[in-house]
């Protein structure tokens, strides 16, 4: 879900602007726009030399809803899915009231961007760390809403599954606020647009999907048996066929259900992997083994057949050697 065409040009600020918050007296200067939702306009700006992401809206309700699930986040010990909030503060521009909060600017590539680029295999360990932190944030009562690998950013040292959008988080058991409808669970007619977890467990799996099938589809018909087609095209995604229906229809209560029969998945890949790895090691060993006896029996024969040549050849000098001799004595 967009912004409509006024409200982004009402937020519409040439690079090099300076935000100066009215309370805190804070000194942001705009760089470049990051992103316009349904709700505000995402700017990278700087602060003391330091970037940042400022995010402005002329929706108070929505820059304080934001703010307390950023809060939120905060108070998750060990989860980094969403930026740190810094400041917020509200700035007077053109005449207006503008409000605007600043939260940490996340660095990396896009979800989609970082598997095309370093390969599928690290699929399931970035979507068990994404699983690990939406059931902390289910469990302070949110529920994410819009997420797509657009909003999902993978930083590196350590490589981190991060967050940069928090715009379609909701409060669980209200309506989802914001969606984009390829993830969305009420396009595909796999359920209400009720924010619980598994609003976001079916989104997991089209990010899932996505990640396979980078040009998105439209719903044709029945959705959900659109999409079960969907992943029987693709060989790959056979091991986590089931994980991906359960999450489809529903299936699953909670994220720790999802990721532990996805870790249970990864686990029995790696074993097959290295159980099929061991047997190709074995064979080429005994391969090598039976190479080696077949040289040395070629050695064997080698050194036995120099002997008898020696043999032969002293046999012979000897001969004649007796041969000069007796006619020497006649």
């Amino acid at each position: 879900m967009m912004m409509n065409n006024s409200l982004k040009s009402q937020f519409s600020f040439p690079a090099g602007t300076i935000v100066k918050g009215k309370w805190h007296n804070n000194s942001y200067i705009l760089v470049k726009e990051l992103g316009a939702g349904a709700n505000g306009i995402v700017y990278l700006a700087k602060n003391e030399g330091k970037l940042v992401a400022l995010k402005m809206s002329d929706n108070t309700m929505s820059v304080t809803s934001e703010v307390n699930v950023l809060k939120s986040f905060a108070k998750v010990q060990g989860s980094a899915l969403g930026p740190s909030l810094l400041d917020i503060d509200d700035w007077e521009a053109r005449s207006k009231k503008v409000p605007f909060y600043v939260m940490e600017y996340i660095q990396g590539l896009d979800l989609l961007t970082f598997i095309q680029k370093k390969g599928h295999s690290w699929i399931g360990v970035l979507i068990l760390q994404l699983l690990n932190d939406l059931h902390r944030l289910h469990q302070e009562g949110w529920v994410f809403g819009d997420l797509k690998p657009e909003n999902l950013i993978i930083t590196t040292s350590p490589t981190r599954i991060r967050c940069i959008d928090v715009g379609g988080t909701t409060l669980k058991g209200r309506a989802i606020k914001e969606f984009t409808e390829f993830f969305d669970r009420g396009y595909w007619g796999a359920g209400t647009r009720k924010a619980d977890p598994s609003y976001d467990l079916f989104a997991v799996a089209m990010v899932f999907i996505n990640l396979y099938f980078p040009s998105r589809v439209t719903r044709k018909g029945d959705g959900v048996e659109q999409l079960k087609k969907l992943i029987n095209m693709k060989p790959e995604l056979t091991k986590y066929r089931s994980i991906l229906l359960n999450a489809i229809v529903g299936k699953y209560n909670n994220a720790i259900e999802m990721r532990t029969d996805l870790l249970n998945v990864l686990s029995n890949h790696s074993m097959n992997t290295k159980s099929t790895r061991d047997v190709k090691q074995n064979m080429q060993s005994q391969s090598g083994k039976q190479v080696n006896q077949t040289r040395l029996k070629k050695r064997k024969r080698k050194k036995a057949s120099r002997l008898l040549e020696t043999i032969c050849i002293i046999s012979i000098v000897s001969f004649l050697y007796l041969i000069y001799i007796y006619g020497q004595l006649l």
